[in-house]
């Protein structure tokens, strides 16, 4: 009997495990459009100059 539970709350660690993976894929996905978005569209400046909206 303790084998078969070892056996299910591996399946039940290795499931949760990939799960959280697969979203912080789709995660890391949705900050790289937001990032390259930010490439393409820039705004102009008070100087004329062209900038990105953000700071580095």
């Amino acid at each position: 009997m303790m084998p078969v539970l070892l056996v299910l709350l591996l399946a039940v660690v290795l499931f949760g495990i990939g799960f959280v993976v697969k979203a912080l894929w789709w995660i890391a996905l949705a900050v790289l459009v937001v990032w390259l978005l930010g490439f393409l569209f820039h705004r102009t400046g008070a100087t004329g100059r062209r900038t990105h909206w953000y700071r580095w």
